[in-house]
């Protein structure tokens, strides 16, 4: 055996002195009061996340709750372009503070940060994971009773910040019909269980398009597969989210906060449920 260089964390030896693993939590702002913090997380890019994020706050929000959206997809936010949100986040010696939405959901983005809001983030991933660390750290969540994290794609080094860093009380998995969507969450899931994340559910986007002339569902993209999914994983079907064309419109034109019929507002519900009892799988 070499000699002990006591670093635990780059030794594989499980001898008596090895030390528990290393603490990468981070403190909230002094002026932070988050009460539960929700990660919306997806195995592959394309299929929703970020718009699950934004129904789910306007369902909280419409429920008379305090919501914040930390926007961690750093390289491809598009948070802000679906509230509306132009002009940029402000803040002092103290901290920045979160810019707000037309009905008041806060809402911190690099978007927010940058000169011009179409400017590439061409940043490594320790830097773009150390700007997420400071979304919590640095950015003053007043009040929030749901805090959401839209995180990007698949386990890098982003999930892995968010997951070590901040209490996440637990996560959404958002998937798509598509016959890979078992792999994909599979892998999502394991990450979660590797850091002793609990897992809400599964919501499914773009499971049918509900054609206006006849009424009848038309499954584009396939047989959805979510059910035998969740049955393999022992998770819960969420919801299910349809293509419907006035959902993107009101993500272009700003307005998601204003749509007549959100789609995840039973879902809100749930969530609520679920950790208040804390029965999360």
């Amino acid at each position: 055996m070499n000699e002990c260089s006591h670093d635990c964390g780059s030794c594989n030896s499980n001898c008596a002195d090895r030390k528990g693993a290393p603490d990468f939590s981070a403190a909230p702002h002094k002026w932070s009061n988050i009460k539960k913090v929700v990660g919306i997380v997806s195995g592959k890019g394309g299929v929703g996340k970020s718009l699950v994020t934004s129904l789910m706050a306007c369902a909280m929000k419409e429920k008379g709750l305090n919501v914040g959206i930390l926007d961690a997809d750093i390289t491809g936010p598009s948070i802000p372009k679906a509230f509306g949100i132009h002009e940029k986040a402000v803040g002092n010696d103290d901290g920045i503070f979160p810019a707000q939405s037309a009905t008041g959901i806060d809402v911190m983005s690099v978007n927010l940060l940058l000169p011009d809001e179409t400017d590439p983030v061409v940043w490594r991933g320790a830097l773009i994971a150390n700007a997420v660390k400071q979304f919590w750290t640095d950015v003053i969540w007043e009040d929030e009773d749901y805090l959401f994290v839209d995180m990007p794609p698949g386990t890098g080094d982003v999930p892995l910040t968010v997951f070590q860093s901040l209490p996440v009380d637990g996560i959404i998995i958002v998937t798509s019909p598509q016959e890979l969507v078992s792999m994909i969450v599979g892998k999502a899931v394991k990450m979660a269980e590797m850091m002793k994340i609990p897992i809400l559910g599964l919501v499914e986007n773009m499971s049918y398009f509900r054609c206006p002339d006849n009424g009848r569902d038309y499954k584009i993209f396939g047989e959805s597969h979510i059910e035998e999914v969740a049955k393999e994983h022992g998770l819960k079907v969420l919801g299910r989210m349809p293509i419907d064309p006035k959902i993107a419109e009101a993500c272009d034109a700003g307005k998601i906060e204003f749509l007549e019929e959100n789609p995840l507002a039973d879902v809100a519900d749930v969530l609520e449920q679920e950790l208040a009892k804390g029965s999360a799988t």
